[in-house]
Order: structure tokens, then C-alpha cells, then sequence
């Protein structure tokens, strides 16, 4: 069994996540989560995505991965009590002692060991399966062959590796950077990613005269990482041992999560009934339509220094979201709320986990809400009437 977990920022993400296959979801509550500027989720929220979720036969994950403080555990024993009665299936945790007031005050609720812990060896594996962690997110840090070792001497461990998205400079996230130079504590959910920052590196000469290191004098972006990607490496995942195909991203948008979790399923569909022969350039490509950074497989098959991209910070992606489909059929027509303009006479590509997926029509009719004959979709997040002789579906994205 594969897992394909897929983050999610707020509850419209969460949808996305789930219409385009995931199996879990992991998301955070608005405190005690390393993302705090992701919009998150209130405590009714949670219950409602609990609800939701499960109703789809899918699983929601809640992180609790903060470096606590004394201060915290106050705070955090009424939260775990609250995911444990919401019927939460498990709790991201990197702290020993959250861990520890998880297993005394919510009994039931499962823990999954946050990768913030770094989790680099089979003995840590095995000391916090003893300590009552389900599952160990590992570092990313780890290749397959170590992850592979890991799992013959913890068999009964549930193993969860990411498998695409940003990575960071540091251990799995243990930076300083942010606090440093912005006052903002990444390891309590504030980071402010100066890693994507421009720098300039100089070096102090014998004479202590100061030498800037330039390059095309743009400055160098020499802490600046690539994407993780590894669809075309799902079989060696499996044979490592890894049973959790995780996706970086809580941040990202709709048309990333959508992107990445319906090519992240399909290759898992696909591997899981051809094997190895599954269309691994296809997914590849598919990855290519939505914004990212230059992509590599990191740590998966032994160090690598091609882990960085120092010529700039920018992503890029070879398709727009246009706009989602947010109602269906009615008289020859479908409703979208527009994203990105487009106008009459575009081609739109479908993404979908439907047959209709990658399927293209040209927008030949389109009206407004009251029904007038509009050419130029412009205004972001109108609504739009948009003929075509696809079967959209509520959850479709339109792009160009």
C-alpha cells in the first residue's frame, strides 16, 4: 500500500487535495504549526476537515511540530485532547516532551514523528517506535540505501519520505537565518525564506581588504535550493521501504497542489499495475506545467552537491491557471471563477482526475453571470459562463 499525502494551507486546498487523489492529508491548526503564514485551520475548521475527509475515506494528519517552550504545554494539552476528540488519525510531533503529554493526556491519538527531528538512523527509528511513534517522517537528508536499512531493522515502522517540493539549506529545516536577519523564528512556523534572497559573498583578503565574489553582477544565490522530484523513482521508494509519499507545500496554490497530487497519483495508479514500466517522462512533464525550481532527487541515491541552484530564485512553469470550474452543467454551459485572463478564442487545457484530463477545447462562448456575451475574461475570480462539450466537473481547472 502507497500513501501519496499532500499538504494542505486552508480548507479550499484541502478539497483540491482530495478531488485530485490524495489518500492524506496533513495540515495545521493556528498555533503549534511551522506554518504561520499559511492561512491554517481553526479548531472547527479541523473538525469540519476531519468530517469532510473521512467521508472520502481519506486521512487528516495535524501537525504539532513547534520547538516547545515551557510556556507551550499549557496550551498544548488542551489541543491534543481536542485533535484526539475530533477524531484527527494522527499528530506530526518533533518534541520529546509534546510527545510525552500526547501519549499521557490523548491516548488514542496517533503520533507521527515530524522530519524537524532529523531522523537519520535505524537505531533513532527503533528508540521512537519504542517511545509509541507510529510512523517516523525520516530526514531528507537520508538515500534510499540508508532508508532501505532502516526498514529491514524496523520492519513494523511506518516510513514516510517526501518525495517532491521545496527543500531547505538546513537539517530539515533547523535554520537560523530567518531569526537572524528578520527576528522571525522558523523553528516556531515564521520563516521568512532568506534562502531565496539575493547575496553577495565576499571574502576577506591577507591585506584585509574585502573581495566581493560576483557573478554577472547579479549577486549569487548560493543558499538557494532546488526542488525535490522523484515520480520518475517510485519503485526504488517502494523498495526502500518508504509506505508514505509525502508532498511538500502548505503554502502553495491551488493549481501547484492540483498539478503535483494528480501526477503524483496517476504515477502511483500507473506504477502500482505496470511497474516499473509505468510512463514515468509523461508525469515528469506533467510536474513541468506548474511553477517550481530546477528539479533533483536531492539525497536519494547518495550525496549530491547538485542540490542548489545558484543562478536565481525564481520558479517557472510552462501553463497558467486560468480559472476553476465551479459549477456544472446547465444548459450547454459550465460556471468557472476566473484566475488568470483568457479570452475568447484561447485554447484551455483541462486538469482533472477525470478521463477529461489534458483534454483541450477552444473558448468560443462566454458570458457573464447575467448572461451577457463577454470576449475578455479579466476581473479575478469573476464567474464566468463558458460553453464546452467536455463533462467539466466541480473541482476542474482550466488552463492555458
Amino acid at each position: 500500500m502507497i500513501e501519496l499525502l499532500a499538504p494542505a494551507g486552508n480548507f479550499s486546498k484541502l478539497k483540491t487535495a482530495v478531488y485530485f487523489g490524495a489518500d492524506a492529508v496533513y495540515l495545521g491548526g493556528k498555533d503549534f504549526s511551522l506554518r504561520a503564514q499559511s492561512d491554517n485551520f481553526t479548531e472547527e475548521e479541523i473538525e469540519e476537515a476531519v468530517g469532510f475527509a473521512h467521508g472520502k475515506n481519506v486521512k487528516i494528519y495535524v501537525t504539532v511540530n513547534i520547538f516547545a517552550k515551557n510556556s507551550d504545554f499549557s496550551e498544548t494539552e488542551k489541543y491534543f485532547k481536542f485533535l484526539e476528540s475530533a477524531g484527527v488519525d494522527a499528530a506530526l510531533i518533533t518534541d520529546a516532551g509534546l510527545i510525552a503529554q500526547c501519549k499521557k493526556v490523548a491516548p488514542r491519538l496517533k503520533i507521527h514523528l515530524s522530519t524537524q527531528a532529523n531522523t537519520l538512523n535505524k537505531y533513532a527509528v527503533k528508540f521512537w517506535a519504542e517511545q509509541g511513534v507510529e510512523r517516523v517522517v525520516l530526514a531528507r537528508e537520508l538515500s534510499l540505501s540508508e532508508i532501505r536499512e532502516i526498514s529491514d531493522f524496523c520492519p513494523e515502522t511506518q516510513l514516510e519520505a517526501f518525495v517532491h517540493g521545496a527543500m531547505c539549506i538546513s537539517y530539515s529545516g533547523r535554520c537560523l537565518l530567518s531569526n537572524y536577519l528578520n527576528g522571525r523564528d522558523a523553528n516556531r512556523g515564521e520563516c521568512v525564506q532568506a534562502c531565496r534572497w539575493k547575496y553577495e559573498l565576499k571574502e576577506y583578503g591577507k591585506d584585509g581588504e574585502l573581495y566581493p565574489i560576483e557573478e554577472d553582477g547579479r549577486g549569487t544565490y548560493f543558499l538557494n535550493s532546488k526542488d525535490l522530484n522523484m515520480i520518475e523513482h517510485l519503485g526504488e521508494m517502494v523498495s526502500a521501504g518508504v509506505s508514505s509519499f509525502k508532498i511538500e507545500g502548505r503554502m502553495k496554490s491551488e493549481y501547484y497542489l492540483a498539478t503535483v497530487v494528480n501526477a503524483y497519483r496517476r504515477a502511483i495508479d500507473d506504477f502500482l499495475k505496470n511497474g516499473d514500466n509505468y510512463d514515468k517522462n509523461k508525469y515528469y512533464y506533467e510536474l513541468l506545467k506548474t511553477n517550481h525550481r530546477a528539479f533533483t532527487t536531492a539525497y536519494a541515491f547518495g550525496e549530491n552537491s547538485e542540490t542548489l541552484n545558484y543562478e536565481n530564485s525564481q520558479s517557472s512553469g510552462e501553463r497558467v491557471f486560468a480559472a476553476v470550474v465551479t459549477e456544472g452543467y446547465a444548459n450547454g454551459y459550465f460556471t468557472v471563477e476566473m484566475r488568470n485572463r483568457f479570452k475568447k478564442g484561447d485554447r484551455l487545457e483541462v486538469l482533472s482526475p477525470s478521463e477529461n484530463f489534458n483534454k483541450t477545447f477552444i473558448a468560443e462562448k462566454m458570458t457573464d453571470e447575467e448572461g451577457n456575451e463577454i470576449s475578455d475574461a479579466k476581473i479575478v475570480q469573476q464567474k464566468i459562463r463558458i460553453y464546452s462539450d467536455l463533462p467539466l466537473r466541480v473541482g476542474d481547472i482550466l488552463r492555458k
